[in-house]
């Protein structure tokens, strides 16, 4: 399945308004506390299900709900090995605003306290 970033992507995006739609919709993917962990617990590595839930206090039902959702955006891909589903972080974009957002949230916090 292709996403609406990734056709986009592949047409040259020229217009403004297609570049405010595009951010729109990949800040509506993001918009999940759910997604951010996710996404920041695949930073590093591929991980399956099961190591996911080991770090991330949710349930399996739940778990596999955001992992489509952010499968079916282009943000996370998957390979299978035997019957584990593994996935990983293929928009590298997704990754780097988390961090620096995330970051900056984590600061300003900090400041606050002093």
């Amino acid at each position: 399945m292709v996403t609406r970033a990734e056709n986009a992507s592949a047409n040259a995006v020229t217009e403004p308004d297609q570049v405010f739609e595009l951010a729109a919709e990949l800040f509506r993917v993001m918009s999940a506390p759910m997604r951010l962990k996710i996404i920041s617990s695949l930073c590093d590595t591929e991980k399956n299900v099961g190591e996911l839930l080991s770090e991330i206090s949710t349930t399996q039902p739940n778990m596999s709900q955001h992992l489509n959702t952010l499968y079916q955006a282009g943000v996370l891909g998957k390979r299978r090995d035997g019957v584990q589903i593994f996935y990983r972080i293929v928009d590298d974009r997704v990754a780097s605003l988390c961090r620096a957002v995330c970051l900056q949230i984590a600061v300003d916090g900090e400041r606050r306290k002093d």
